[in-house]
């Protein structure tokens, strides 16, 4: 698999994960009491945003280095809090950040997504002339 097709590939494993925590936020009313006092509901997003900073240090430094609008450090940093300090986590940064950020973040793999369709769409039709 070619690097640009497994970033390819990433992202969208990244979307569906931004998407599974609106779907999260959403089942549980997006209740900010709720969530500081639910530890299934925070579980369920500290799960999504661990595997969205495993993945993203897997993506190409290519990928990375033309993207640097995304703070890629900061989310493998998040993952890295979720992962080793799960007991302190600050409950209105995770909130925070599974509202604001992964929002940016979702908008942001779709734009990727859908300019490699775009792509993909063009060198077919280019190849088939």
């Amino acid at each position: 698999m070619k690097a640009n097709e497994r970033d390819t590939a990433i992202i969208e494993k990244v979307l569906d994960y931004c998407t599974q925590i609106s779907d999260t936020h959403e089942r549980f009313n997006d209740s900010y009491d709720q969530f500081s006092s639910d530890f299934i509901y925070r579980n369920a997003i500290c799960l999504c945003l661990l595997q969205i900073g495993e993945l993203s240090g897997r993506l190409s430094d290519d990928f990375k280095d033309g993207h640097t609008n995304i703070p890629w450090r900061a989310i493998r940093g998040m993952r890295n809090m979720v992962a080793h300090e799960y007991g302190h986590i600050d409950v209105p940064t995770l909130w925070n950040t599974s509202h604001k950020y992964i929002l940016e973040l979702k908008a942001f793999c779709e734009t990727v997504l859908s300019n490699e369709e775009a792509e993909d769409t063009s060198q077919n039709f280019t190849q088939t002339m």
